[in-house]
């Protein structure tokens, strides 16, 4: 399958698997998961021929790691990233002293005064490394800003740290006082 291919299947996946599964006809159990099946019959219902084959590639190929099969491959969920309600399953975990946040420059002023929000997703998303954060950052328009998030004291201070399956950290919120850019 050509990546073109790929990037538009992975679109379609991660709006329904994350904010509208009835864009695909899916219903969502509490942990996030679809039937393959109910994937396949709800990309065939748009006019888009997927087979199980092709999901499973764009699952394997993600270069962000964005969507988990289940262990008998039955069932896709996304690892993260949600606006609905679901339980991931994760279990609180201690970060690293110092997590990245990439965002564009014309949001900083409001990020030092307000800090990070969740906003409509379950959690706010961290990179363990500035590339990764700089990649993230680059989805953004302008000036991009990699900001510094001071996780170790934050975790000290008693907020809760996740860490998904595809090595995102999350946290519901981040102060501003635990910030540096």
């Amino acid at each position: 399958m050509d990546r073109a291919r790929r990037v538009s299947i992975s679109k379609r996946l991660s709006l329904a698997l994350r904010h509208e599964p009835a864009s695909l006809g899916l219903v969502l159990d509490a942990a996030g998961w679809a039937r393959v099946d109910d994937v396949i019959a709800g990309f065939g219902a748009h006019g888009e021929a997927v087979s199980r084959d092709d999901l499973v590639e764009v699952v394997a190929t993600s270069d962000k790691q964005r969507f988990a099969l289940s262990e008998n491959g039955e069932r896709v969920r996304a690892n993260q990233g949600h606006s609905l309600d679901v339980d991931l399953g994760l279990m609180p975990r201690e970060p690293p002293p110092i997590l990245f946040h990439g965002t564009s420059r014309d949001v900083l002023e409001a990020i030092r005064r307000e800090g990070l929000d969740k906003r409509s997703r379950a959690h706010v998303h961290l990179s363990a490394d500035v590339r990764t954060a700089e990649i993230v950052a680059r989805r953004r328009a302008g000036e991009h800003v990699i900001l510094r998030v001071c996780a170790g004291a934050m975790h000290a201070g008693g907020h809760a740290f996740y860490l998904s399956d595809n090595g995102v950290w999350l946290t519901e919120r981040v102060p501003p006082e635990y910030l540096e850019d």
